[in-house]
C-alpha cells in the first residue's frame, strides 16, 4: 500500500473532471494529495463538440494532470474499490487515505491518453466529413450544441435530431427548449421529438449508410450517427463498497450540506455524481470544490467538534446556463429570464469558457 509520508495528511481524489481536478489544485501544497482518474488528462467536456467539427480546437481543452498539479500524485487508473482506509485502483495499487474526495462525475467512453483523444476527434471529424447526412440522437445539451456545430461549420450536410422528449433541452425551462428548436430548424436541422431509435435495430442500407428507424416508424437514413444519450453515473464502482448504502436509486451519492457524504466524516463527494438538486455544470463543481477543500483544511487542523461547526456549507446554485448554437448564437437561461441570440454567444459560444476553465485550474487562459 502507498501510505504517504511525512506530516501532510494524505488527501486522495478520486475522478479527475471539474470538480476533481480544482479540489486536488486547491489542495496540493496543504496535503498530500494523490489524483486517481482513467485518463492521463483533465477534459472540458462541452468542448468535445467543437472538437469533432474544428479538432485542433482540442489542444486547449485537453490538459495533462501534471501541467496544473505540480505538487500532487497523478494515478492513471480507474478505482475499483475503497475501505475505511484505502483506494484500491485497476492496477492492483492501493492508496491510503485521511480524507477521501470522490468526483467520478459520469462514465465517458474516452482514452487514456491525451494523444489519443485528439486522434478521436480527427476521425470523427473525417466521418463528419466524408458524410452527406448526420444522425443525432438525443437533444438534451450535448446533442443540441453538437447539431449546432454541424449545421453551422457544415451547411450543406443534412442533420437529423431524435430525442425521446416532448422538447429539447429538458434539464432547462421551456422558454430555452423553444428557442433551442426554432433556432435548429431555422439552420435547416430536422428535429423529431417524441422518437426513439433502438441501436440494437439497426440495419444496413449499402455500403456507405445506414438506415435507421425510430419508434414511430420514421425511416432515417444517414451517413454517420453520434449518440448523445445514455451516459451512465461514474458509480457503479461503489456498489460494493462501504458506500453502497448512500448511493440513491438513481446512483448518486447522498451528502449532506458540507458535501461530507451521508454518514461519512471524512470522505467527501462533489460534481455530478451528488444528489444536490442542481442543473450539473462546471461553474457549480467548481464552487463545490472550493467549498470542500475549505472544509478539509479546517479538519485537517483538528480539534473536530469545534471544527465542524465552522465547515462550508454549500448552497445549490442558481438554474443558470448557457447552451451553444454554433460558433456565434446561444441560448441562455437566466434566473429570471431566458435569451438566445448572439448577445448570449459572446458569453460562451466563441471560446466556450476555455479561457476562463484554464485560469480557475491555475493555466494561462491563452484566448483565441
Amino acid at each position: 500500500m502507498d501510505a504517504g509520508g511525512g506530516d501532510h495528511k494524505r488527501v486522495v481524489v478520486v475522478g479527475g473532471g471539474f470538480a476533481g481536478a480544482k479540489i486536488a489544485k486547491l489542495m496540493q501544497f496543504d496535503a498530500d494529495v494523490v489524483l486517481i482518474d482513467s485518463k492521463e488528462y483533465f477534459e472540458i467536456p462541452w468542448v468535445r463538440n467543437r472538437s469533432m467539427v474544428d479538432p485542433p480546437f482540442a489542444d486547449r481543452s485537453l490538459i495533462q494532470h501534471t501541467d496544473y498539479l505540480s505538487n500532487a500524485t497523478v494515478v492513471s487508473s480507474p478505482a475499483i474499490g475503497i475501505t475505511q482506509t484505502e483506494v484500491l485502483t485497476a492496477e492492483g495499487r492501493t492508496y491510503g487515505y485521511d480524507y477521501l474526495v470522490i468526483a467520478t462525475g459520469h462514465v465517458e467512453p474516452t482514452p487514456r491518453s491525451r494523444k489519443e483523444r485528439l486522434e478521436q476527434f480527427k476521425q470523427e471529424n473525417k466521418s463528419i466529413k466524408s458524410s452527406s447526412s448526420v444522425l443525432i440522437i438525443g437533444g438534451g445539451r450535448m446533442g443540441v450544441e453538437l447539431a449546432g456545430e454541424i449545421a453551422v461549420d457544415y451547411p450543406e450536410k443534412k442533420v437529423t435530431l431524435v430525442h425521446e422528449g416532448s422538447r429539447l433541452l429538458q434539464i432547462l425551462g421551456p422558454k430555452a427548449s423553444e428557442k433551442a428548436l426554432k433556432w435548429l430548424t431555422s439552420k435547416s436541422v430536422e428535429v423529431l421529438l417524441d422518437q426513439t431509435i433502438d441501436l440494437n435495430s439497426i440495419s444496413k442500407g449499402d455500403v456507405d449508410c445506414r438506415v435507421f428507424t425510430t419508434s414511430a416508424g420514421r425511416r432515417i437514413t444517414a451517413d454517420c450517427y453520434f449518440v448523445c444519450v445514455g451516459r451512465p453515473l461514474g458509480s457503479s464502482w461503489l456498489e460494493d463498497t462501504i458506500l453502497k448504502d448512500t448511493l440513491d436509486k438513481y446512483g448518486r451519492l447522498m451528502v449532506d450540506d458540507n458535501l461530507r457524504v451521508r454518514g461519512r466524516y471524512n470522505i467527501f463527494a462533489i460534481g455530478d455524481i451528488t444528489d444536490i438538486k442542481e442543473i450539473k455544470l462546471g461553474y457549480l463543481a467548481f464552487k463545490q470544490a472550493e467549498a470542500a477543500a475549505k472544509s478539509i483544511k479546517l479538519l485537517m487542523q483538528g480539534g473536530e467538534e469545534e471544527k465542524i461547526k465552522k465547515l462550508a456549507i454549500y448552497k445549490a446554485g442558481p438554474p443558470l446556463a448557457f447552451v451553444s448554437l454554433g460558433r456565434r448564437d446561444a441560448v441562455g437561461q437566466l434566473p429570471c429570464t431566458t435569451v438566445s441570440g448572439y448577445i448570449p454567444g459572446l458569453f460562451k459560444s466563441r471560446d466556450l469558457f476555455v479561457g476562463w476553465s484554464r485560469k480557475e485550474i491555475g493555466l494561462k487562459r491563452d484566448m483565441l
